[in-house]
């Protein structure tokens, strides 16, 4: 049945017409409407207000998004790679098994976002993140583990405090800077992230896998639950700690 309906996806999504920017805009004037598998690759729709629009399955790549208002929309199994999303809005957003790779989301605001696909090499720097809802969920998984890629992402100065991120891929992140004050990374990859002059106050790490990455002027790192039990804790940079080559 997932297979059938994939394909039935892949095939409505190869057989929709592009639509312009007016097309859209006329569209999107109800809330909530339904633009499903809305295909504008590459799309001027920036500062468009998408007014909690239903975009599930639409192909967005190299769009650009720029201060576009995606606040509470669905944007499950949408494509976004390469999209430009700067100072975008799409706080308390669905992004379930989309993907966002590479995409430019400076100072994007996804609080409280629903985050649990490919964001490799984005660029979230300034972006707040803060209360994402992005811990894989090991149960109602038929189709494989889905969980948030954000690894090589580019997190500088990002809010992510109380963000949940459990088995978040966050190997070799640039997070300097980044605040992480009570936010879950049980059982995350971290392997080789730079957290210096990070936030972790309260921030709970067991199971997290830190094999060198740079913990370098962290504040709060007394506090932070589950740091003993991290695995790859002696090969990563720690404070007052000889890193094993």
């Amino acid at each position: 049945m997932l297979g059938v309906a994939a394909a039935a996806l892949l095939m409505a999504q190869a057989s929709a017409a592009p639509l312009t920017r007016q097309e859209i805009a006329a569209r999107v004037v109800a809330e909530g409407a339904d633009l499903a598998n809305l295909e504008a690759p590459g799309a001027d729709l920036s500062g468009l207000d998408f007014k909690r629009a239903k975009l599930f399955g639409a192909s967005l790549k190299g769009a650009n998004l720029t201060r576009a208002s995606l606040r509470g929309c669905n944007l499950d199994v949408a494509i976004l790679r390469d999209a430009t999303l700067v100072g975008a809005d799409l706080s308390e957003a669905s992004l379930f098994a989309s993907v966002l790779a590479n995409a430019k989301m400076n100072g994007a605001n996804l609080r409280g976002a629903r985050l649990m696909g490919n964001m490799e090499r984005a660029d979230l720097e300034g972006a707040d993140l803060s209360e994402v809802k992005g811990s894989a969920e090991m149960a109602n998984q038929p189709m494989g583990l889905v969980r948030l890629v954000l690894s090589h992402a580019r997190l500088k100065g990002a809010k992510l405090n109380r963000a949940e991120l459990s088995r978040a891929d966050l190997s070799y992140a640039d997070l300097r800077e980044a605040d992480l004050s009570d936010a879950n990374l049980e059982l995350a990859k971290l392997v080789g992230a730079d957290l210096t002059g990070a936030k972790l106050d309260r921030a709970k790490l067991g199971g997290a896998e830190i094999h060198h990455a740079n913990f370098t002027g962290v504040e709060g790192l007394e506090s932070v639950r589950g740091f003993e039990d991290a695995a790859g804790r002696e090969f990563a940079i720690v404070p007052g700690q000889e890193p094993v080559p």
